[in-house]
């Protein structure tokens, strides 16, 4: 067995640029979404409205709040998961990398709106990933001597090659005369080589897998099911879902809200949540064949489940059971045993 390459400082620092930089932007996010109902920050939106660009955008002061809110919630998520990605890049792990430059893109755009310059330093260190010699270090390629010496690493022989065998012992030489010529030397017995038999891929499932799979499958269908009754129920019975709604929460008139917003923003968050949830249980199906790929795609969809429901904590308490759910998920798809069946 060959030992793994070395692993570059440059790689260490931009998973821990990531880690940090994420912690951060998660709690500017809540900074900002707590921060959005604050007299300061309305008057600031309604400045920008009555003077150009933002008075030619057509928009009002609830269209901007929404807008912002929305958008730290995308940078929460997206902050998540890099964090969690972050950590998985120093076990080099090649499908947290790719994962991190496609949540880079939402990443920088959302985190603007919340994290100022953090989500450039975020994504900048993404791409620091993609360059040399981290670039060989996830593909298993050894470095270059003088590339070891500007590591800091010996310069020795190759760690992928094995130490050239001892040179054979010289026997004295007999000589006409003098005594018998020696005995030949025996040559060496070797043990035949045998190789290991590759493990048997459906034995040995860690049970965290297991519980990580049940998980994301009961608390996914769930959703979907309230989420498409939800949306029945509204587009079958508006009147009544409106009236109920105004019953509970008679502040909504008083805001302008009209029904096609809510009847809209419904059925998008229906929408969303039913594509979200079914792709999860897609991944879970993947991991649990024991796809490599899926497990990292679960861990990032478990991250953006955890980020969402942690904002809804803040407004419902019922939001608290999904967000427990998909920290426990997490937590079982890094375990180690998980980990090693992956490898």
């Amino acid at each position: 067995m060959t030992d793994a390459p070395h692993r570059p400082r440059q790689v260490t620092l931009a998973a821990w640029m990531i880690m940090g930089g994420s912690a951060l932007i998660v709690a500017l996010v809540f900074e900002r979404v707590a921060g959005l109902g604050s007299l300061e920050t309305q008057r600031s939106i309604e400045t920008f409205l009555s003077e150009p660009p933002g008075d030619g955008l057509g928009l009002d002061l609830d269209g901007v709040t929404t807008m912002l809110r929305i958008l730290a919630m995308v940078a929460g998520a997206c902050a998540t998961a890099a964090a969690i990605l972050g950590f998985h890049v120093l076990q080099r792990s090649r499908g947290a990398r790719l994962a991190l430059a496609v949540l880079a893109v939402p990443l920088f755009i959302s985190g603007m709106a919340a994290g100022g310059l953090l989500p450039a330093v975020v994504v900048a260190a993404a791409v620091m990933l993609w360059l040399q010699p981290a670039r060989d270090w996830f593909d298993g390629i050894a470095p270059a001597p003088e590339e070891r010496e500007r590591q800091g690493e010996p310069a020795g022989p190759s760690m992928f090659q094995a130490p050239p065998p001892p040179p054979p012992p010289v026997e004295p030489r007999a000589m006409s005369g003098f005594g018998s010529a020696p005995a030949p030397t025996p040559a060496p017995t070797t043990a035949p080589m045998t190789m290991r038999a590759p493990a048997d891929r459906a034995a040995g499932r860690p049970p965290a897998l297991l519980w990580a799979c049940v998980l994301t499958w009961t608390f996914c269908g769930l959703a979907i099911l309230v989420m498409g009754l939800s949306a029945l129920v509204l587009l079958a019975a508006p009147d009544v879902v409106f009236e109920e709604l105004y019953r509970q929460n008679p502040d909504l008139r008083d805001e302008g809200i009209s029904d096609s917003e809510v009847r809209s923003a419904t059925l998008a968050l229906a929408g969303v949540l039913l594509v979200w949830g079914g792709a999860a249980i897609g991944f879970a199906v993947q991991a649990f064949r024991r796809v490599r790929w899926a497990r990292a795609a679960l861990l990032v969809s478990a991250a953006g489940a955890a980020a969402a429901s942690l904002v809804g904590a803040v407004v419902s308490i019922a939001m608290a059971l999904p967000l427990v759910a998909c920290l426990v998920t997490i937590t079982l798809l890094v375990r180690p045993e998980v980990r090693a069946w992956f490898s």
